[in-house]
């Protein structure tokens, strides 16, 4: 007998704001890269295009981390955050091939969304204190650190991004991938069109049904964020690229 069909039936999962956050945060840390490496091609030895690209960066954090706290309920860091028992739970059914799906992140994808944030907020503080080798370049509020801590800063700031920020991606794209292959979740589409195959998720109870898209919201947390941002700089005599 034929297989029966599969359902097309779809709930939403990812509001457009945290779409956009997404995929805006991929452009920039690819733009960030490019920028420092190819400074020389850019004809650009005081790393202005790097430096934005460093400040719109932070922004988006910032942005995002506000977002987890007064965006809509199923994008807050509480709906999805979980002990570091909780993911090791998770982890271990994953390994041992219990079905687990949930809606939005489960427990170990959502403490690796925290990494990610906090770490790409780490790199993006140090280098406003940073110090490049031509001397040329150097963060709106290298003054603060001198020459000797900028340079501290400078080192952490490289080491945070390349390896481990790049390897840590590399780690989320192929478990993004091997999810669509193996477990049939087509996280990256999601991700693109914000639904979700219906079907009976852990989570799905409080999630399946959230607020409609709060664009105006978005829309005004990102010029809170980009006041912190930008606001704080100014305040402390900071030099903009």
């Amino acid at each position: 007998m034929p297989e029966p069909a599969k359902s097309t039936v779809t709930v939403p999962a990812w509001d457009l704001p945290t779409r956009v956050f997404h995929w805006t945060l991929v452009v920039l840390i690819a733009g960030a890269w490019a920028t420092f490496e190819f400074s020389e091609e850019l004809d650009d030895p005081r790393l202005v295009w790097h430096r934005w690209n460093g400040l719109a960066l932070l922004t988006l954090i910032v942005w995002r981390i506000l977002w987890g706290f007064a965006g809509p309920a199923n994008m807050r860091f509480a709906s999805f955050v979980s002990s570091p028992s909780a993911a090791v739970r998770y982890a271990r059914d994953l390994a041992t091939g219990t079905p687990r799906r949930f809606l939005g992140h489960n427990p170990l994808g959502g403490l690796v969304v925290v990494v990610l944030i906090a770490l790409v907020a780490t790199i993006g503080t140090l280098g406003l204190f940073a110090l490049e080798h031509n001397d040329l370049a150097t963060g709106p509020l290298y003054k603060y650190a001198g020459e000797a801590w900028a340079k501290v800063f400078t080192s952490w700031h490289r080491f945070l991004f390349e390896p481990v920020l790049l390897i840590l991606i590399a780690i989320h794209i192929t478990a993004n991938i091997l999810y669509g292959i193996v477990k049939k979740e087509p996280l990256i589409p999601a991700m693109i069109t914000g639904n979700k195959p219906a079907a009976a998720y852990e989570d799905g109870a409080h999630l399946a049904t959230p607020s409609a898209q709060p664009i105006q919201r978005a829309l005004l947390l990102l010029a809170v964020a980009a006041t912190l941002v930008f606001g704080t700089i100014w305040a402390l005599g900071g030099r903009f690229p």
